[in-house]
């Protein structure tokens, strides 16, 4: 991806320097979080169980030699969020809403969320209590190395998605969707796939534009898929059990992640992003 590194995004916090200390989760429970909390979501922050009670107490300056190898990718991510931002603030009022800046928060093993207390196990995750996106830079490495979605687009995409559901917070559709699984338990899994999938066609969206201002290179979007795909529910349940189970799907198959992104690309239109249309 074309992109010219420059400093970091005004909607920065940086919580590197801050140290989780609470319950461990232990190996496998480490594991078993990531792949089912993998980059999505306050419901997942709720409930893996852990101690609401967790604290982050401050462990000082983040270590030099660390700053200085995260350094580059802190100037990416700040420059996708500014660019995704920017993207839906002059796409937005189109809808009659006003765009508002989300916050990127980067911690390091565990942070406390106006959703809760999370940890880097459990991926990137949106919480629209504080309005703010929370990621673990090493969760990164994890999508190169456990999840094989390689490339900085990949995680162009992580973030992009992330902000899908900040637009999604803004139009009042993740509250829509809590209303109705409240009134629906039955079809709860069904509206959070249809929410995600969403949010998967706004990162396309934002794909578009970039496309649009010959920022994307050979083999960006194909990166993107990649990472797509790679977080389906199919992929995820095949890796951790053998086995799948549709019914329990509540972020969308492979297939329909990668589907989703490639309609917001093609489209570049929020209304090509109405995943709920089989609920009306």
């Amino acid at each position: 991806m074309r992109w010219t590194p420059g400093g970091r995004s005004r909607n920065l916090e940086d919580r590197r320097g801050a140290r989780g200390v609470g319950m461990p989760l232990g190996i496998g429970g480490t594991i078993l979080v990531l792949v089912l909390g993998l980059i999505f979501g306050p419901d997942v922050v709720s409930n893996t169980g852990l101690d609401p009670g967790v604290q982050t107490t401050s462990g000082g300056a983040i270590a030099p030699e660390d700053s200085a190898r995260e350094e580059p990718m802190v100037q990416f991510v700040s420059f996708v969020l500014d660019d995704a931002q920017a993207t839906w603030a002059r796409i937005l009022p189109a809808a009659g809403q006003r765009y508002e800046d989300a916050r990127l928060v980067l911690f390091r093993d565990a942070v406390r969320s106006g959703c809760g207390a999370a940890q880097a196990a459990m991926g990137p995750f949106y919480c629209p209590l504080d309005e703010r996106v929370y990621i673990d830079l090493g969760f990164f490495d994890e999508l190169h190395s456990r999840f094989g979605a390689p490339g900085d687009f990949a995680q162009a995409y992580v973030l992009a998605h992330e902000i899908g559901h900040h637009v999604q917070h803004q139009l009042g559709t993740d509250a829509e969707v809590r209303r109705a699984q409240q009134a629906n338990p039955a079809l709860a899994n069904e509206l959070s796939v249809a929410l995600e999938l969403q949010a998967d066609c706004y990162a396309g969206i934002w794909g578009h534009s970039t496309a649009r201002r010959d920022l994307l290179q050979e083999g960006d979007i194909e990166e993107g898929l990649a990472a797509a795909a790679a977080v389906g529910d199919d992929r995820i349940q095949r890796r951790t059990s053998g086995t799948i189970d549709v019914e329990s799907f509540t972020h969308g198959s492979s297939e329909q992640r990668a589907s989703w992104f490639m309609r917001g690309f093609r489209s570049g239109d929020p209304e090509a992003c109405d995943t709920f249309g089989a609920f009306r």
